[in-house]
């Protein structure tokens, strides 16, 4: 009596068994390994964070910087507009039309010949050293009107530089903290 019912147990674990071992098989073509995936476009720091919305953010990080104006240029402008009303011209002289089309192709340029700044008061947009207040930059163009003095209180982040020094020698940055 207990042979038979053993048989029908003794069957159903043997099944459950070898079906495992049918769905374990090796995948012919896993997926090629990533090794380096952008993240994030940011030749200058915060204009995507505060000039596209959250659903265009991805769009812009994958755009090709020629094709960024045409996509993105009206929707640099309306926001410009809404954070500053009274925008009309910024410390390098831009209109609106001018200022965004510099902000809207996330693009940094280097100067291979002269000083390399984000803006140092002479030089404008010919690189960044660690240095550069990058923000505070960005602020006072968007907010700081013609000669940069208008709307102080939204000119600067109030973070006036590194905490730790910077090394004298490659990797530059200070070690995290």
């Amino acid at each position: 009596m207990i042979r038979k019912n053993l048989f029908p147990a003794t069957i159903s674990i043997l099944t459950l068994f070898a079906m495992s071992f049918v769905s374990c098989k090796k995948d012919k073509n896993p997926p090629p390994p990533v090794y380096f995936e952008q993240a994030d476009q940011m030749a200058r720091p915060a204009i995507n964070t505060v000039f596209n919305a959250p659903a265009d953010k991805d769009a812009f990080n994958t755009t090709p910087p020629s094709m960024m104006a045409g996509l993105f240029n009206d929707k640099f402008k309306a926001r410009l507009l809404a954070l500053n009303p009274g925008y009309t011209t910024n410390l390098l002289g831009l209109n609106a039309d001018q200022f965004i089309g510099v902000l809207s192709t996330d693009v940094l340029n280097a100067s291979t010949s002269g000083v390399t700044t984000f803006y140092d008061g002479t030089n404008v947009l010919t690189g960044r050293a660690l240095n550069d207040d990058v923000i505070d930059v960005e602020l006072t163009l968007i907010f700081g009107g013609p000669d940069g003095s208008q709307n102080s209180g939204l000119t600067s982040d109030h973070v006036n530089g590194n905490d730790v020094p910077f090394l004298a020698s490659f990797p530059y940055l200070a070690d995290p903290h």
